[in-house]
């Protein structure tokens, strides 16, 4: 039996808590009572605070510890909760971080939840791995790790033993996922069946809207921006909008990257698809329709240039995002 510890923080999420718990001890029992057989439990779990008190989650749950971080001595893996207070929590980082590097030093996997990420990264266990964490404070983590290799489009990630989860309700997927590592591909997919729960998402793209990337000081590439957010369903003249910014096109397009993250031509695709997003969520025009009214003649295009944003084809971004299911009486 594999041993999980919980370490949940203050200000945080309850489902990140008891999300992996479940879905950790429900794994041989649930779908083994469903089918009238015989539980037969793969996981022992158990939630650890850094002092042993209950901690107090962000909506005002308070959930009960079954013990401090020093009163674990063998564990398989650790998940590391989020919270939203991630500044708070990184200042008791002087006992956390050592003993997270003394338990992977001593074999055991770490996993990191939505901002609980920020914790892991602070070990420097993820300097030069890959990592996710929550679209939302992607760059504020960037900033602060610049070593590790974020790739915010991705629901979870695994590195060399160490784990990582976009957002509170990912942990599920992340969960079911070490399942599979620990258990094999038959047991997870028994667990994602008694819990109905969709398996193989690996991506928050769909999710992640795009935030148009002004916060910078370089007013002419603002200038550009504003421009390009009000005229991108006609074709943009990216060298008449470099010298309408008294730029060369060269020098235009290297500050414009410099401060957005983007190259000019990537921010308009970026642009056009956003506004796609919004059209496919609320009517009902066809893919043609769409295609014209963001700045595309070619369908064909348009719809790839979607899906490498998106992680869907915009059929599927429609039928995932448009309406809530209406059931007949």
């Amino acid at each position: 039996m594999k041993n999980i510890t919980i370490l949940a923080l203050d200000d945080g999420s309850a489902t990140s808590i008891t999300g992996p718990m479940e879905v950790f001890q429900m794994t041989g029992t649930l779908w083994n009572m469903a089918n009238g057989l015989e539980p037969t439990p793969f996981f022992n779990v158990q939630v650890v605070t850094l002092t042993g008190e209950p901690v107090r989650t962000m909506n005002g749950i308070t959930i009960s510890a079954h013990g401090s971080i020093d009163d674990v001595t063998d564990t398989d893996l650790i998940i590391v909760s989020p919270t939203t207070n991630i500044e708070k929590n990184l200042s008791k980082q002087g006992r956390i971080i050592p003993w997270l590097l003394d338990q992977y030093n001593n074999g055991a996997q770490i996993a990191g939840v939505c901002t609980g990420v920020f914790i892991l990264a602070a070990t420097g266990l993820l300097d030069g791995k890959i990592a996710t964490t929550h679209w939302a404070v992607a760059n504020e983590f960037k900033q602060l790790y610049p070593l590790v290799n974020l790739m915010p489009e991705r629901l979870f990630t695994d590195a060399n033993d160490l784990y990582c989860s976009g957002s509170y309700n990912s942990c599920i997927d992340l969960s079911v996922y070490l399942v599979e590592k620990f258990c094999g591909r038959e047991i997870a997919l028994q667990t994602a069946k008694i819990l109905i729960h969709d398996i193989n998402r690996i991506s928050q793209a769909p999710y992640t809207p795009f935030n148009f990337q002004r916060n910078h000081i370089d007013e002419h590439v603002l200038n550009a921006q504003r421009h390009m957010e009000t005229t991108f369903a006609g074709q943009i003249d990216i060298e008449r909008l470099a010298r309408s910014q008294g730029m060369a096109r060269r020098t235009f397009e290297r500050r414009f990257k410099a401060a957005t993250g983007d190259t000019p031509n990537h921010y308009i695709q970026r642009v056009r698809v956003e506004k796609a997003k919004r059209i496919l969520e609320s009517e009902q025009k066809s893919l043609d329709e769409i295609s014209y009214q963001v700045g595309y003649e070619d369908s064909g295009f348009f719809r790839k240039v979607f899906t490498k944003h998106t992680g869907l084809k915009p059929g599927e971004y429609r039928a995932k995002f448009q309406r809530v299911v209406e059931f007949q009486s």
